[in-house]
């Protein structure tokens, strides 16, 4: 991808088997979900007065249609509203680290999400996924039919490294600069540049004048150095 800033980035394509796996979580979610509804109905039927009079066809009517739509909601509502509302992905796609963006890279919106989710319920309806499975192995960019029609792709999130862990590895395996004042640093590092052009007893003289003023400070690991190699860790 590049950015009008001209900035180049790149998205690692979602497997396969990590979008049918994250489909296979999502889709317990939704029949624990079905199940719940269902036993909620159930459960208030059973409480109504057992001398109540019987509902009029037209609300048993207007019931049915309800828990229809309740069902409908929660098997097809369910990816349009939580891929639209929480940055691409389902609890299934957050479980195995995909997300759903837009080509390009941007952010999937409300209407990507309802393409490619209408789409979803013909490729749901025939051949369960085979035509998205084929489609998201031929294409290069492994997208099903929904995909194609939306705009949309299926990647993985990037790990985010916590800043702490990224200062651990930048931080060099000999650091005891870090204690050195800048007009010491600067003089170690001139002494080294400048040591093989002077008199072998001078050399000595200085290397083992600077190693005395900073060895004090360092770690044990370096104490033991001699004062040249001392000066070439730091």
């Amino acid at each position: 991808m590049r950015t009008p800033e001209s900035i180049a980035f790149a998205y690692e394509l979602a497997g396969l088997g990590s979008r049918f796996l994250a489909v296979f979580i999502d889709g317990m979610l939704q029949g624990i979900l079905a199940f719940a509804l269902i036993f909620g109905l159930a459960y208030a039927a059973s409480r109504l007065p057992r001398g109540m009079a019987q509902p009029s066809h037209f609300v048993q009517s207007v019931a049915v249609a309800l828990f229809f739509f309740a069902l409908f909601a929660i098997f097809f509502g369910y990816f349009i509203l939580f891929e639209a509302f929480w940055n691409g992905q389902t609890p299934g796609k957050r479980a195995l680290g995909i997300r759903v963006v837009r080509d390009g890279g941007y952010a999937v919106d409300f209407a990507a999400s309802l393409v490619r989710n209408v789409i979803r319920i013909v490729e749901g309806t025939l051949c369960m996924y085979l035509i998205a499975a084929v489609s998201a192995l031929a294409s290069r960019e492994n997208k099903r039919i929904g995909d194609f029609a939306a705009g949309t792709i299926v990647v993985r999130d990037a790990r985010l490294v916590p800043p702490d862990e990224l200062l651990r590895e930048r931080t060099p395996e000999y650091a005891a600069t870090a204690i050195l004042p800048g007009e010491e640093r600067e003089l170690v590092h001139r002494f080294i540049e400048r040591r093989d052009s002077l008199p072998s007893e001078r050399r000595a003289e200085l290397a083992a004048a600077l190693a005395a003023r900073v060895r004090p400070r360092v770690g044990a690991d370096l104490r033991g150095l001699d004062d040249e190699s001392l000066l070439e860790r730091l």
